[in-house]
């Protein structure tokens, strides 16, 4: 089954976070990730839900999307990601 990670995302800074922008698409890719949102606009249908940047990544398994985020390859813009935005991320199984 897939995995899907879902993230929101806080931008505080936002030329730093151009760096990991350009950076982590190819880190996605080589886990077999692929980016289904990516920021975009939202509109709220139902509660409270915090307007912030949204992202959604697929990947093969939820042990592909969880190997990927604790890579090496990742590291890096990991890192970048969090000195430039506060941000929440779970992964979760499709069906």
């Amino acid at each position: 089954m897939a995995g899907y990670v879902i993230g929101q995302v806080e931008i505080t800074d936002p030329e730093t976070y151009k760096k990991y922008v350009e950076q982590v698409p190819a880190t996605v890719a080589q886990y077999g990730g692929e980016y289904l949102v990516r920021g975009g606009a939202t509109d709220t249908l139902e509660g409270e839900w915090p307007q912030r940047r949204t992202v959604v990544l697929r990947f093969p398994s939820v042990a592909d999307a969880k190997a990927w985020h604790s890579s090496a390859e990742y590291e890096g813009p990991k890192a970048i990601r969090h000195a430039a935005a506060n941000s929440d991320m779970i992964v979760v199984e499709g069906v």
